[in-house]
């Protein structure tokens, strides 16, 4: 029973941390070389990994998707430590809308003419940091949707991800303050409940001994006879 509850709880710890790496919001620096608009069919897997269509068009099983093509400076640990040469990573560029997850983004149309207006060479690179939330997974064509793009001044640059640190924080506060008040629920509540049970089952039980004891003298009094 121990390892099946410690297999569940990594269980829910991997998907609990594969949905805030897909939800949460990364910032990866890169050099925009063009944008394109292809048309798109949805799979019924790959289409749980995009949004919706733009606001105001209808939902079809078909339909244009921007595409923001960089040259994305490749880094270790999550993004967390930069390293020295760059790669291909493509990003779509959708909005969100009102679903999941609640970025609230309507104006891909914008951010695709500032993509075009940031594009550059390699002999004269024009450094962006594009923020994004998804996974690129080239074998089931699916591209992290870029929300956001501004010039930085070169590749050194370090983004600290301050909401994703205010995030954290407010859930180890939220966790602490749950268990807390789930301790102080049971000290209050559950513990004198089970003690009150525990004690009728004690009183219950000692009279159901009284019985039988007075059931085994009543019955030694006919033996005797």
């Amino acid at each position: 029973m121990r390892y099946v509850r410690m297999t569940f709880r990594i269980v829910m710890v991997i998907l609990l941390g594969s949905l805030l790496h897909y939800v949460l919001p990364q910032h990866d620096i890169a050099r925009v070389t063009s944008t394109e608009v292809i048309r798109t069919d949805f799979s019924g897997f790959n289409r749980w990994f995009y949004a919706q269509a733009d606001s105001g068009n209808t939902e079809l099983s078909t339909r244009d998707l921007r595409l923001i093509n960089t040259d994305r400076q490749k880094t270790f640990l999550l993004g967390f430590i930069p390293r020295d040469t760059t790669g291909v990573m493509v990003y779509r560029n959708e909005d969100s809308g009102w679903i999941w997850p609640p970025y609230f983004k309507f104006d891909s149309s914008d951010l695709q003419a500032e993509a075009a207006s940031l594009v550059s060479t390699a002999a004269e690179p024009q450094w962006v940091v594009i923020t994004h939330y998804g996974w690129r997974n080239r074998f089931f064509s699916i591209y992290p949707n870029a929300v956001g793009i501004r010039p930085v001044e070169g590749p050194d640059v370090r983004v600290i991800p301050w909401f994703n640190i205010g995030f954290f924080i407010f859930l180890i506060v939220a966790w602490l303050f749950l268990r807390a008040a789930w301790a102080q629920f049971r000290e209050r509540s559950l513990d004198p409940m089970m003690d009150k049970a525990s004690h009728q089952m004690d009183e219950v039980n000692a009279g159901l001994s009284e019985r039988r004891s007075r059931l085994r003298r009543w019955l030694d009094t006919w033996r005797r006879k």
